[in-house]
């Protein structure tokens, strides 16, 4: 259960196994499954109507919104922004495109096709970080944004596409690194070639499932 042991699948840098904590199971707890989720409404995280919000350039802003960035204490489950996204780590080739963009989980979560950067970071913090989004007109909220736009000036699609690499932020995305159907792929398996496979709790299984 990550939510009761504070387990997080993002812990171990670029791993395919985010059952490497003895006793996580990715694939149960309600809410904190990194392969699922159920809907969300768009206006939880949507910029409200006429509400305006320039990105700043400001170097002390984005110096600030570095180190939110970086804050485990800005999330209810451990993780920040930096759990998931270290050297650019776990983001697609959209990444490299202005905002606003479509983004995949607000598109999935919440039907919405295109997100600007504030409205990005309020969409993590409500999601995979699990806490409350922040003021519109918050200094925390401008900060993160500016520090987003700023990183995302050092992104290299092209890396991130010949990377290929399994993402345990969203373990389901990544073709043949499917921790929540383990025995999908050989080379990303939890369950190991000597045991039964047991998708629903790939950190267990000694017997058949």
């Amino acid at each position: 259960n990550p939510c009761a042991a504070k387990c997080n699948p993002c812990a171990a840098k670029r791993a395919c196994n985010p059952c490497a904590a003895k006793g996580c199971n990715p694939c149960s707890a309600k809410g904190c499954n990194p392969c699922a989720g159920g809907k969300i409404a768009a206006k939880a995280f949507k910029r409200p109507c006429g509400v305006s919000f320039p990105v700043s350039r400001s170097p002390a802003l984005i110096a600030k919104g570095e180190a939110l960035w970086n804050d485990t204490k800005l999330s209810s489950n451990g993780l920040a922004c930096g759990t998931c996204h270290q050297s650019y780590g776990n983001l697609s080739a959209s990444f490299a495109n202005p905002y606003p963009h479509e983004v995949a989980m607000p598109k999935q979560r919440a039907g919405v096709r295109s997100v600007s950067a504030d409205e990005m970071v309020q969409f993590c913090l409500l999601v995979p970080m699990q806490t409350k989004t922040m003021a519109w007109d918050s200094v925390e909220l401008a900060a993160l944004t500016a520090y987003t736009v700023a990183y995302q000036q050092g992104f290299n699609p092209c890396k991130a596409a010949k990377a290929g690499a399994c993402n345990p932020c969203n373990p389901c995305a990544a073709k043949g690194c499917n921790p929540c159907n383990p025995c999908a792929a050989k080379r990303c398996n939890p369950c190991a070639a000597k045991r039964a496979c047991n998708p629903c709790n790939p950190c267990a299984a000694k017997k058949k499932n």
